[in-house]
C-alpha cells in the first residue's frame, strides 16, 4: 500500500516537471545522435507510464488492463503536453513526440508487467 501511494505521488509529481520542461522556451541539449529527442520522450514517459502502473493494486503481478490503463494515462499526458507547447514561444507540438511518449510509456509498463510475473512465479514456495 506505501508503494502504490508513492508511486501515485511520484507520478504526480513527475507530470509537474514535464509540464515545467515543456513551459521552457527551448532545452539546450546537445545533440549526440538523429533522433534523440524520441528517446528522451521515451524514456520520459517510461518512467511516467511505470509510475502509474505501480501506483495500482498489485495482486501478485500486473494485468493487462493495468498496462493500457497505466499507458492510456500516460498518452493522454502526452497529447496534452504536446497541445499546451502550442502556446509556448519557441516549442511546437510534434505528433512524432506523442508517438515516441505513447511507445516508451508502453514499453516500460508490459516489461515491468512481465517483471512482476516473474517476481510471482519466484517467490512462489
Amino acid at each position: 500500500m506505501l508503494l502504490r501511494r508513492l508511486s501515485l505521488l511520484l507520478a504526480l509529481a513527475w507530470m509537474g516537471v514535464l509540464f515545467y520542461l515543456s513551459h521552457q522556451p527551448a532545452l539546450d541539449l546537445p545533440m549526440l545522435f538523429p533522433g534523440q529527442d524520441k528517446l528522451f520522450h521515451a524514456g520520459t514517459y517510461g518512467l511516467l507510464g511505470g509510475l502509474w502502473l505501480m501506483a495500482m493494486p498489485w495482486n501478485g503481478g500486473y494485468r493487462r488492463h493495468q498496462v493500457l490503463l497505466a499507458t492510456l494515462i500516460a498518452s493522454l499526458y502526452g497529447i496534452s503536453d504536446e497541445f499546451h507547447q502550442s502556446f509556448v514561444p519557441g516549442r511546437t507540438p510534434e505528433v512524432a513526440d506523442w508517438l515516441a511518449d505513447t511507445l516508451g510509456a508502453l514499453l516500460a509498463t508490459t516489461l515491468l508487467a512481465i517483471l512482476s510475473h516473474q517476481v510471482k512465479r519466484i517467490a512462489r514456495p
